[in-house]
């Protein structure tokens, strides 16, 4: 038995039921994206603001720019940011209902 500090609660997340394969695959996916201290921070600097350049988020990294490109693409394949071209410069954007599905989750 769990001490009452460490009880589960059973009306939210992960304890209200147990996660259908497909949406365990696909929630990992997004983890696995936000396990890079990199990414992590990406997102953070992303979530701050409603959009940003690339050209904005670069100079916050010891990074070369095809580095923060890929990790850029790994958090926009997990489906936690958008992007948008305009001219030279992509501008990327969090996805509010997947940072909100991650947070109601845990």
């Amino acid at each position: 038995m769990l001490p009452k500090v460490l009880s589960v609660r059973p009306c939210c997340g992960l304890a209200a039921e147990p996660l259908a394969d497909d949406r365990a695959a696909v929630l990992a996916l997004k983890f696995k994206a936000l396990g890079d201290p990199v990414r992590l921070r990406l997102i953070g600097l992303i979530a701050a603001t409603d959009e940003v350049c690339v050209c904005d988020l670069a100079p916050a990294f010891a990074l070369s720019g095809p580095t923060i490109s890929h990790h850029l693409k790994v958090l926009r394949q997990a489906g936690l940011v958008d992007c948008e071209r305009r001219g030279t410069w992509v501008y990327y954007r969090a996805l509010p209902e997947a940072l909100e599905e991650l947070k109601a989750l845990l």
